[in-house]
């Protein structure tokens, strides 16, 4: 089971990944971009979900919660409506959690060359 688990943290941190930061993306994110501009809520509401790792990664859970596999069913033996809702929760705290321990690592290279 914790396999399983981790397995869908990071499948959830990946999904986050390419959708917020990934390249073949980038057309989608800068289309919504340009719809928020012209004041076109849709867009800016779009936008900001795929921008925002934190965002993004509540919808992922959903996304993944009802299609891949519900942790909070097979946890807590929620009825699986509403297990979905807290899936995306879950997802949320796992995607930010793997997300700021990767920019801690980022940011705190050891220097090897001095």
């Amino acid at each position: 089971m914790t396999i399983k688990i981790l397995t869908w943290f990071i499948l959830c941190y990946g999904l986050m990944n390419i959708v917020v930061y990934g390249a073949i993306f980038e057309p989608f994110r800068e289309f919504f971009r340009k719809l928020s501009e012209k004041s076109i809520k849709i867009g800016k509401f779009i936008y900001e979900l795929i921008t925002c790792p934190m965002c993004f990664s509540v919808w992922g859970g959903f996304f993944m919660g009802g299609i891949i596999w519900s942790p909070i069913y097979h946890l807590f033996d929620v009825p699986l409506l509403y297990s979905w809702f807290f899936d995306g929760i879950l997802a949320s705290g796992a995607v930010w959690a793997i997300n700021s321990l990767v920019e801690f690592f980022e940011e705190n290279r050891i220097n090897f060359k001095n």
